[in-house]
C-alpha cells in the first residue's frame, strides 16, 4: 500500500507543538493565534490586492458516486469493477477515455461528462483519488476493523460527513470550517479596500465559510442577484432617488426611519448586534449591485454575455445559475474592493439510494454542462489562471449496490475521487491514489460491500488549495490543525498531491 503512516513518536513530537501552538484547538487559542498570524501578514503584506485570486468550492451534497464517474475501462480494474458493481456499471464502451500522464490504466468519464473529459485531457482539470475524512491515517482494513486508529465518527452519516469536510477537524467539536478559517487570516492583509465579506455564498449558509471572526462572516447571495428589503421597490426605487436621498414619499420616509432606527447604538448587546448586521446587510448590496452592473458593462465591452454562454452549453439549470452568478462577480469584482474571495456553491441530490443510474445520469450532466460554462466564462474574461475551482461530497457509494433491480442505487460509503479546475492545475493527472477494486479486502473496511479508507485526508487535499489562495506555511496549521498528522501534501512523493503549479 502506498500511503505511509508517521512513526508514533513522530506524531506526539508534532502533536506537541502543534497544541502549543493552536492551544489544543480551543476556540480562543485558534483566534489568538490566528489574529497573531493576521497581524504578523499585514506588517509583512507588499502590494496587497496587486493580484486577483478565487477559489470556488463546488459541493456535491448528498454523496457523489465517483466510482461511476472516473471508471476503469480494461484491464483487472475493469474486471473487480464489473463484477462488484453488477447493474450499476456503466459499460466500458460508453465511457468517455482520458489520457492521464501519470497512469498507465486506461480510464474513462461516464457517458454524460463529455465535457469533463475534454478539459482533462486538455490539461486544465485534474483528479485527486480516494479522498475522505480522516483524524488519522489508516494504513490497513486490520486497523479499522480492530480499532487501532481513531476514526471520524459517525462515518456514513450524511449530516456528519459534510460538516467534517468543510471543518477538516471530524475530532473535534465544529466551531468553523477551514474557508472561513482562511478569511479569518487573510481578509484584512489581501482585501484592505474591501466591501464585501472574502466569504460569499450562492446557496445559503454553510459550515465550509463559518469563521471565528464576526468581520470575516460569509455573505449569502441568491443566483440571481441581491434580495431587496420588501416595500421599497427593486433596488429601492421607490424610496431612493438616483443620488442616494430619500424619496418624499411613504416609502422614502419609512426607508429612511429603519435606516436611523438601525444605525442607534443599543444597550442591548443582541439589538447592537442585529442593526450591525442589518446595516452591513444594507451597504452590501450596494456593493454587490455595483458589481453587478460592471459585469454587464464588461459583458457590452468585450461582446459576450454570460448568459448566452450558459445556454450555449446546455447549462441553465440550478448549478449553472450560481456558477453563472460567481462568473459575474468575478467579472465586477473592482467594486467588491477584494483581491482575494472564496466562494460556494452547491448542488443537491446525490444521495441515490434509488434509481441510481437514471439519476446520476442528470445530476452529471448538470455537472458537466455547468463546470465547461463556467470554464469558458473565465476563459473569455481571461481569468482562468486567477480562478481554481475544487469539488467536494459527504463521501463516495459503496461499489455493490443495493439490491438486484435496475432502480436500485448504491449506499452510503468513505473515500471518493475530487476534481480540481483551473489553469494553474496540473491537468492531465490523476493525484493521490486510486483504490484497488477489491472487496473485503486491501482497503474495504467492509466484508461486502466497498466501503474504500481514504488514502488522502481531506486535510491534505484542502491544504494545496489553501496554500494557493494565500496561506503560507507557517499559518497551515492554525487553518488544518490536524495536518501533521499526515504525509506532508506539499514534499512526500507518497501523498502525490503536487497538483498545482504555484508559478502560474
Amino acid at each position: 500500500m502506498k500511503h505511509r503512516r508517521k512513526s508514533s513518536g513522530d506524531i506526539q513530537r508534532r502533536e506537541f507543538f502543534r497544541q502549543s501552538a493552536c492551544a489544543a484547538l480551543g476556540v480562543t487559542g485558534l483566534v489568538n493565534m490566528l489574529a497573531n498570524l493576521r497581524l504578523m501578514g499585514v506588517a509583512m503584506a507588499q502590494n496587497p490586492g496587486s493580484e486577483y485570486k478565487a477559489i470556488v468550492c463546488l459541493f456535491l451534497n448528498g454523496g457523489n458516486d465517483s466510482t461511476n464517474m472516473l471508471v476503469p475501462k480494461s484491464g483487472q480494474l475493469r474486471i473487480d469493477y464489473d463484477l462488484h458493481r453488477g447493474i450499476l456499471a456503466v459499460p466500458a464502451s460508453s465511457l468517455h477515455e482520458v489520457f492521464p500522464d501519470n497512469e498507465t490504466r486506461e480510464f474513462g468519464l461516464h457517458p454524460q461528462c463529455d465535457e469533463l473529459a475534454a478539459l482533462f485531457n486538455a490539461g486544465d482539470l485534474a483528479f485527486v483519488n480516494n479522498v475522505g475524512t480522516l483524524s488519522y491515517p489508516i494504513e490497513t482494513r486490520e486497523e479499522y476493523l480492530q480499532g487501532l486508529v481513531p476514526v471520524p465518527p459517525q462515518l456514513f452519516s450524511h449530516s456528519d460527513q459534510q460538516v467534517q469536510w468543510q471543518s477538516s477537524v471530524p475530532d473535534k467539536p465544529f466551531t468553523s470550517g477551514w474557508g472561513g478559517r482562511i478569511a479569518d487570516l487573510l481578509h484584512a492583509t489581501v482585501n484592505p479596500g474591501s466591501g464585501v465579506s472574502m466569504s460569499i455564498s450562492l446557496n445559503g449558509k454553510n459550515n465550509f465559510q463559518v469563521g471565528l471572526n464576526p468581520t470575516s462572516n460569509q455573505y449569502i447571495l441568491s443566483p440571481t442577484g441581491v434580495t431587496n428589503l420588501k416595500g421599497y421597490g427593486t433596488d429601492y426605487l421607490n424610496a431612493l432617488n438616483p443620488d442616494d436621498t430619500y424619496k418624499d414619499n411613504d416609502p422614502g420616509w419609512r426607508f429612511r426611519a429603519f435606516r436611523e432606527t438601525m444605525r442607534l447604538v443599543h444597550t442591548n448587546l443582541q439589538e447592537d448586534e442585529f442593526s450591525d448586521t442589518v446595516t452591513t446587510a444594507l451597504d452590501t448590496e450596494g456593493v454587490v449591485g455595483a458589481a453587478v452592473t460592471a459585469a454587464a458593462q464588461i459583458e457590452a465591452n468585450l461582446g459576450f454575455t454570460f448568459d448566452d454562454i450558459f445556454t450555449n452549453n446546455n447549462a441553465n439549470t440550478d448549478l449553472g445559475d450560481q456558477l453563472k452568478m460567481v462568473a459575474r462577480l468575478i467579472a465586477g469584482r473592482d467594486p467588491l474592493g477584494n483581491s482575494t474571495q472564496i466562494y460556494f456553491v452547491q448542488v443537491t441530490g446525490y444521495d441515490t439510494h434509488q434509481q441510481q443510474l437514471t439519476a446520476h445520469d442528470l445530476l452529471l450532466d448538470e455537472l458537466n454542462h455547468g463546470i465547461k460554462a463556467f470554464w469558458d466564462s473565465l476563459v473569455t474574461l481571461g481569468d482562468q489562471n486567477r480562478v481554481l475551482t475544487f469539488t467536494a461530497s459527504d463521501f463516495n457509494r459503496t461499489l455493490t449496490p443495493n439490491g438486484q433491480d435496475p432502480d436500485d442505487g448504491a449506499d452510503h460509503a468513505w473515500g471518493g475521487h475530487q476534481m480540481v479546475l483551473g489553469g494553474m492545475v496540473k491537468g492531465k493527472n490523476f493525484y493521490g491514489h486510486y483504490p484497488d477494486l477489491v472487496v473485503g479486502e486491501g482497503l474495504d473496511v467492509d466484508n461486502e460491500r466497498g466501503r474504500w479508507i481514504p488514502t488522502t485526508a481531506v486535510d491534505q487535499y484542502s491544504a494545496v488549495l489553501a496554500k494557493w489562495i494565500g496561506v503560507d506555511s507557517n499559518s497551515m496549521e492554525a487553518i488544518f490543525p490536524n495536518l501533521p498528522r499526515f504525509d506532508d501534501p506539499f514534499t512526500s512523493s507518497e501523498a502525490n498531491l503536487n497538483f498545482i503549479d504555484f508559478m502560474v
